[in-house]
């Protein structure tokens, strides 16, 4: 891997028969599509606006369906050197702490999917990402450089500009995984904002041991409350809990945002008072963990409608990947997931497809691979919203629903045996 940064004069692209793939975007989604293709022996330019790789967040969960795209990738002595793997998921109810319900992972989760479940920090993730990235020799990264637009060339191809070059720099394709405010989508769909979804998302985390003993079981526990839940779980082989608040707010209402701060901006500090004050009651073992975190941040939850159709994925040798084609409300864990299941999907056709990829062609038969599936995680994470911060006869009906199903309603079959095969291009 080379890298290059806007302090150094960018080297020409070496004449040959197959320009590069470009790619928007240095985080997780941008870096999985730089491996896979790098994989398969495509050369591709990695554009990244800061100036060295980070991530920002805490904690990410990866169902079996993730770690499957990593095995396959030959990362899975990576993953579990630095991740944890919980041994069951519980939901307590906030204010009581009665059990709702619990569905078993480790084992269970290993005999039916043939993959475990696991959970990671969001850094460690896109290290372990990009040192992979880093051993292939097709892949040069260009930090300190943002992809502000592209144009669509005569030869099929694509040209991208950056905010620091003057020339446009060429591309057999182009793939936006530039997040939740990508440039790359604005100009394919049009410039309309992600939409505030009413959420507001408190994060932290804690030394594991700084929680009392009987809260550092290796479990994802969850806290469902009316108009909130609360989830905390092992990262870093278990020395460190992640913990997020997600209530229902308004910007500025009494958490910390200003309505005319920046939306795009984690970084907000936030105070454990607020957080306290929405959560009001909570059982003891709730207000212990929150008590044990010294740090909060606070982010506005964003996001887009469910994709409709493969035409909102790619668009002739352009196509999206991971949030700047389907934001992902939190409430099933599976935002990085499907940004990671995106990459492998476009190294997977790379593999089975012709010697030199039709880009338009493979792009359009990407779309139509994942649109449909990642429509169908949106809507069912935004339902999923709904059912944890249910109250009234919603929530009785949830709560009864889960101690007499328990395991049939956690689990989720069709998510958890993916990705699925594309489908192959006809040449």
């Amino acid at each position: 891997m080379t890298v290059q940064t806007a302090a150094k004069p960018f080297a020409p692209v070496a004449a040959s028969a197959e320009a590069p793939v470009l790619i928007a975007g240095g985080g997780i989604g941008g870096m999985a599509a730089a491996l896979s293709l790098a994989r398969q022996g495509v050369e591709v330019h990695l554009f990244e606006q800061a100036p060295e790789l980070s991530e920002v967040g805490a904690g990410i969960q990866l169902g079996p369906n993730a770690v499957r795209v990593l095995e396959d990738w030959g990362l899975g002595d990576a993953l579990r050197a630095v991740a944890a793997f919980p041994e069951a998921l519980q939901v307590r109810d906030s204010a009581g702490g009665g059990m709702l319900g619990v569905l078993p992972l480790g084992e269970r989760t290993r005999r039916l999917y043939r993959q475990p479940y696991a959970c990671i920090h969001r850094v460690d993730l896109l290290a372990l990402l990009t040192e992979a990235v880093a051993g292939w020799r097709e892949a040069t990264l260009h930090l300190g450089q943002r992809i502000t637009g592209y144009e669509l060339t005569g030869s099929g191809g694509v040209c991208v500009h950056t905010q620091h070059e003057e020339r446009c720099r060429e591309g057999a394709a182009l793939v936006g995984a530039d997040g939740l405010w990508s440039a790359v989508r604005g100009q394919m769909l049009g410039k309309a904002p992600p939409r505030f979804s009413g959420h507001l998302a408190y994060r932290g985390t804690v030394p594991a041991a700084a929680l009392p003993e009987r809260l550092r079981a290796p479990r994802v526990t969850a806290w469902f409350g009316e108009r909130l839940h609360v989830v905390h779980y092992p990262v870093r082989s278990g020395n460190v809990f992640n913990v997020v608040a997600v209530i229902e707010g308004e910007l500025g209402k009494g958490h910390g945002l200003e309505p005319d701060g920046d939306p795009r901006n984690w970084s907000h500090e936030a105070r454990a008072v607020d957080l306290l004050r929405a959560l009001k009651p909570a059982h003891k073992d709730l207000l212990d963990v929150i008590d044990a975190v010294q740090h909060w941040q606070l982010w506005a939850l964003h996001d887009r409608a469910p994709v409709a159709s493969a035409a909102e994925h790619a668009e002739g040798p352009v196509a999206l990947l991971g949030d700047a084609a389907h934001p992902l409300r939190p409430y099933l864990a599976q935002g990085a997931a499907m940004a990671l299941e995106d990459a492998w999907t476009l190294g997977r056709m790379v593999h089975t497809g012709a010697k030199t990829p039709d880009w338009p062609v493979l792009m359009k038969a990407y779309a139509q691979t994942r649109w449909a599936r990642n429509a169908r995680v949106q809507a069912r994470s935004a339902r999923n919203g709904t059912i944890f911060h249910a109250g009234g006869l919603l929530r009785w009906g949830r709560n009864l629903a889960m101690s007499a199903l328990g395991e049939k309603l956690m689990d989720v079959p069709w998510l958890y045996q993916g990705p699925p095969e594309p489908r192959r291009i006809a040449h």
